[in-house]
């Protein structure tokens, strides 16, 4: 069999997001919007997705499945993980923390949508990975650390915008005391092993938090540091 070329690759990322297209005209109810964002859409269509997978599955990144990436984790459905980004609605220049680096796909996307990332992973390994393959399709200024994502990275606080690609069953404090008023956080809310719900916490000009539901899903569970 002959090996996949750029071009193949490319062919396949083209209809990973028609895919992605398909699942949000059918859920635009639920979103609230049944197109992705334009430049969102660019950005799925470059990021090379296999590059940030195990190199056994890179025949397998462009199908909308998550796909696991060692160490009880994965990499989301790419639907999924388009509609977290959608949803937190990044702009160029906006200061975005990463919780779950993962191989650092999400974290790529977010750069290349002109967003500073800096991105907290538990896992040791994947932070290793995360940034030499960031680095080698073009992606060198995500920050990434090892530690407790649930305690954030104040050091580099506020941002305008918190991606948490794991489940907890409320929204960790320290993440919210770092979110700027008028800043969003996407992620999943709910227990272990339980059906939870993708969420839109909103930290309003005056303070207060706002929570917006959006539609069910399955995701690991948060890891703390003890």
């Amino acid at each position: 069999m002959k090996p996949m070329t750029e071009e193949h690759l490319a062919i396949l990322r083209r209809h990973m997001v028609e895919m992605i297209d398909i699942h949000f005209d059918i859920a635009e109810q639920e979103i609230g919007t049944g197109r992705l964002d334009p430049h969102l859409r660019a950005a799925l269509l470059k990021v090379p997705r296999h590059m940030f997978v195990p190199a056994q599955l890179a025949i397998l990144a462009y199908q909308d499945t998550p796909l696991p990436l060692g160490f009880d984790k994965t990499v989301s459905q790419p639907f999924i993980g388009a509609l977290m980004i959608e949803l937190l609605g990044v702009r160029p220049g906006d200061r975005v923390l990463e919780i779950g680096t993962g191989l650092g796909y999400q974290a790529a996307l977010l750069a290349e949508l002109g967003a500073e990332v800096w991105s907290v992973e538990i896992v040791e390994e994947f932070a290793g990975e995360a940034t030499a393959r960031l680095g080698a399709v073009g992606y060198p200024g995500v920050s990434i650390r090892v530690g407790d994502g649930s305690r954030g990275w104040a050091e580099h606080g506020p941002f305008d915008k918190i991606l948490v690609t794991a489940a907890a069953r409320e929204t960790p404090r320290p993440l919210i005391d770092q979110l700027k008023p008028g800043g969003r956080i996407v992620l999943p809310l709910g227990p272990k092993d339980e059906v939870q719900q993708l969420s839109v916490v909103t930290r309003q000009p005056d303070g207060d938090i706002e929570a917006r539901q959006v539609m069910p899903v399955r995701f690991t569970q948060l890891e703390t540091a003890i």
